[in-house]
């Protein structure tokens, strides 16, 4: 190779292009990401999948923190007043992000001015699960069943104005059935109750209804996504069982405080990314029943707006409110 020639790949190395091709801003010391509910369930697992790969790549910890209360309006709102230094991540969900603010749960924070979106990390269906001693076998057998019998059978969720507690609510509305709402603090109560026949009824996420669909207890009918569960690929979506507007999910994101320089945000998002598509993160979301899956600062952004205006409107129409 020629001096001159050498000469060009030097300046090359130094121009701006080169540079930029470097990460803008590097942690130096650990992170930490705050989980607004409490551990063992979907948004504990998925945050913790997460932030293990991100220390990976990033070099530095990401520690997980436990912060519960309010419908997650607690750990929102630590979020939304840490530092804004990216040194601070939230895992946000649809519960907390679409649904707590119009059930009166997040009057400290405003979720889209006080925190700037990341990435989603996952998205999870629920699935329509019965006592089986409910004498039926499929979701149009329910479906008759219940319009047969308004008022007659029960649901459980995980509390009221929870998203086990929306989706039902959206079920029935399109479906036309009527069902008794009984709300449990927490949805491993509400599960013991369905398996012993308390209540007969719950939309539930598979992480915590998949063993027990496996082992007999209960029964699983439908499932609320765009497309058939892997876990359970017999189950029809809702769109198949005539119920399309009913379709819906839950998922998890990334949030940091607004104010976060974009910097930070880019390669936050970068290492996000590269977690939800890394082989052992998905297997391991997938065995949680969790879809991992990334997106742009601007496509969560959207999500939120767009479940935002839809939940809002739902809970106004069912006059759903927590007293």
């Amino acid at each position: 190779m020629n001096l001159a020639r050498r000469g060009l790949l030097a300046a090359a190395a130094l121009t701006p292009f080169a540079v930029k091709a470097q990460p803008a801003w590097q942690p130096t010391r650990a992170l930490r990401l705050i989980v607004p509910f409490a551990p063992g369930g979907s948004t504990d697992v998925g945050g913790r999948l997460i932030a293990e790969r991100m220390g990976e790549t990033l070099g530095q910890s990401v520690v997980v923190e436990n912060r519960t209360g309010a419908g997650g309006a607690v750990g929102v709102e630590a979020a939304a007043r840490s530092p804004a230094d990216g040194y601070t991540l939230l895992v946000g969900t649809n519960g907390a992000f679409t649904l707590a603010p119009h059930l009166g749960l997040m009057r400290s924070v405003d979720v889209r001015r006080e925190l700037a979106m990341v990435s989603l990390i996952f998205t999870s269906d629920v699935i329509v699960v019965v006592n089986p001693r409910l004498p039926v076998t499929n979701i149009a057998e329910f479906l008759a069943y219940a319009r047969a019998r308004p008022g007659e059978l029960s649901f459980a969720t995980s509390g009221v104005g929870s998203g086990t507690h929306i989706f039902t609510e959206l079920f029935m509305a399109v479906s036309g059935i009527q069902m008794v709402h009984v709300p449990y603090r927490g949805s491993g109560q509400a599960m013991s109750d369905l398996v012993n026949g308390t209540v007969q009824v719950m939309l539930d996420q598979p992480a915590s209804s998949i063993a027990q669909v496996r082992a007999g207890a209960i029964r699983a009918l439908a499932t609320s996504g765009e497309h058939r569960l892997a876990l359970l690929p017999d189950l029809p979506t809702f769109t198949e069982a005539g119920l399309a507007e009913a379709t819906s999910q839950s998922w998890g994101s990334i949030a940091v405080p607004a104010g976060t320089p974009p910097a930070a945000i880019e390669r936050l998002g970068a290492a996000v990314r590269e977690a939800v598509a890394h082989p052992p993160v998905v297997a391991r979301m997938a065995s949680a029943g969790l879809d991992a899956v990334g997106s742009t600062p601007g496509e969560i952004g959207a999500i939120i707006n767009r479940d935002y205006e839809r939940w809002g409107r739902l809970i106004r129409e069912r006059n759903i409110r927590v007293d």
